[in-house]
């Protein structure tokens, strides 16, 4: 057996090995979304999206508020969490070679393994308490500070990927750094900006303990800032801790109603800069 079959055997293992353990990773994925589905599917249907909670016991009802509380919270924590997270990854990859991108590279670091119950706590004492009650723009910053870190890393590792001929090309034109960055180095990384992004949003879309501190619930429509406002994650949480069926049962629909926002967040957004890059 001469050196070249010896090649193509070995290539052809580790082939098979690397499928086989891509479809043992994909199968817990597929197995919780094909049991989510089971579950809520049953439960979806036009009053869960347009009615408000019934009362304990009844049947009937929905989450209506539930939803619009979710997508107002992620909304503010886009809004405030996204800009922060991007420009800290590009201060990191493309100014952060000295002590201060050292601290702030630590800091994040720190910051992803922080546990999402104690940024509730530590929002909860310095807004919740200061501003006298629960309140979206609380559940905001708290989902906002979760996002931060790993958009900021994200961001910065796939800059980091871009070869540097390419600033050194842009440079050589004549341009100013902050143009080739923000015109040529970004641009270039946008799908894998895009990705880390949206990995930051359905993570925070799925919080529970940090708006449990911050923007608690509410039974009923609201898009007052600085209200409690309800989300689909705490209102989830408290149907499937019920002993009431009818609670238990929308408690899986809006597990569902969850994925399929994220879906539909990753898939508009993946269009989105395919439409731009083609």
């Amino acid at each position: 057996m001469n050196s070249l079959k010896i090649r193509k055997i070995k290539s052809a293992l580790m082939i098979s090995i690397t499928i086989l353990f891509t479809i043992a990773a994909l199968i817990p994925l597929f197995s919780i979304f094909g049991y989510v589905l089971a579950k809520g599917l049953p439960a979806l249907n036009i009053d869960f999206f347009t009615q408000l909670p019934a009362p304990a016991g009844e049947p009937g009802g929905g989450m209506a508020q539930a939803i619009l509380g979710t997508l107002i919270l992620i909304t503010l924590a886009s809004l405030m969490g996204i800009p922060i997270g991007l420009m800290t990854g590009i201060y990191l990859s493309e100014y952060g070679r000295n002590r201060l991108g050292k601290i702030i590279s630590f800091l994040t670091d720190i910051l992803i393994g922080v546990p999402s119950i104690v940024v509730g706590i530590v929002v909860y004492t310095l807004l919740v308490i200061r501003m006298g009650g629960f309140t979206a723009i609380a559940g905001g910053v708290a989902l906002a500070i979760i996002m931060i870190p790993a958009v900021t890393r994200t961001t910065e590792e796939m800059l980091k990927l871009i070869p540097n001929d390419i600033r050194e090309a842009g440079l050589a034109l004549g341009l100013p750094k902050w143009r080739v960055i923000l015109f040529i180095v970004v641009p270039s990384a946008l799908r894998g900006i895009v990705t880390g992004v949206m990995l930051a949003v359905a993570r925070v879309s799925g919080e529970t303990a940090p708006l449990l501190f911050t923007a608690f619930g509410n039974s009923y429509f609201s898009t007052s800032l600085l209200q409690p406002m309800a989300s689909l994650p705490v209102q989830v949480y408290t149907y499937a801790t019920s002993p009431y069926k009818d609670w238990q049962a929308q408690a899986w629909a809006g597990a569902l109603t969850l994925i399929l926002l994220v879906l539909l967040f990753n898939v508009s957004a993946r269009f989105i800069t395919r439409q731009r890059s083609s």
